[in-house]
């Protein structure tokens, strides 16, 4: 109550505010939310623009308003996804221009000479906050992935509502840069000899001719090595 200001910044939030929190700002709260909006509304929009494969991604500044990622449009900057982005390094960048964009943002916002608009919801698309769960890797995937085929079916992406794909070699690659720097991708893998699974963290990948090449894992219990050296060391592991 006893803050004097003409209007509220928000970034990274996940939680929808108060109504009467926005009111208390005379020129409301605007909203930095790292995606090309309406696309990728919700709390892990950066981990789904990877996954998807999209080549740009921005960020939209909006005005809140009571419902998720809903408000109007204040500005939207767009920004190119590297081939081998991850979600930290996306953050980072995106970020960084927008503390640039604000600069020169607020002062015409606080003119009244940007006048905002409206989003076309028709074509919203929703993200979920994302939890460790979510950044298992089914085994058969990365089995056949390791050899550049695909599984047929397609594979249900929990963080992202109503998103499937074939999990192809180049999907699981994504994937894998999208939960970096978390929750980390994971999966199950089967220790020659072994009776149970173990987890095996799959922390960096690249591909090589159609096929998916870990460069950087990290068995559950141990210190993160190169995908060289844990084949050294359990050459008959396999994920299962």
């Amino acid at each position: 109550k006893n803050i004097d200001a003409e209007v509220g910044i928000l970034a990274s939030y996940g939680a929808i505010i108060p109504k009467g929190v926005i009111d208390h700002f005379p020129n409301g709260i605007l909203n930095m939310h790292p995606s090309l909006l309406p696309a990728w509304r919700g709390a892990s929009p950066i981990q789904a623009t990877i996954v998807a494969g999209n080549q740009t991604t921005g960020i939209t500044t909006i005005k809140l308003d009571e419902k998720l990622d809903h408000g109007p449009s204040i500005n939207q900057f767009k920004e190119d996804i590297l081939p081998d982005d991850t979600t930290e390094s996306l953050r980072t960048r995106l970020f960084a221009r927008s503390a640039e964009v604000l600069k020169t943002l607020l002062p015409a916002y606080l003119k009244g000479k940007i006048t905002p608009r409206p989003q076309e919801h028709s074509k919203s698309t929703f993200t979920k906050l994302i939890k460790k769960d979510d950044a298992f890797i089914p085994p058969k995937y990365l089995q056949m992935a390791l050899g550049g085929k695909s599984a047929k079916e397609k594979w249900e992406i929990g963080f992202i509502k109503d998103f499937s794909a074939i999990p192809t070699p180049e999907i699981l690659e994504r994937f894998i840069r999208a939960m970096q720097p978390w929750p980390v991708a994971w999966s199950t893998i089967r220790i020659a000899g072994g009776k149970d699974t173990k987890r095996l963290k799959i922390l960096k990948a690249h591909i090589e001719e159609g096929r998916l090449i870990p460069d950087e894992v990290q068995l559950e219990g141990k210190s993160p090595v190169s995908y060289k050296q844990f084949i050294e060391a359990y050459p008959e592991a396999k994920f299962e």
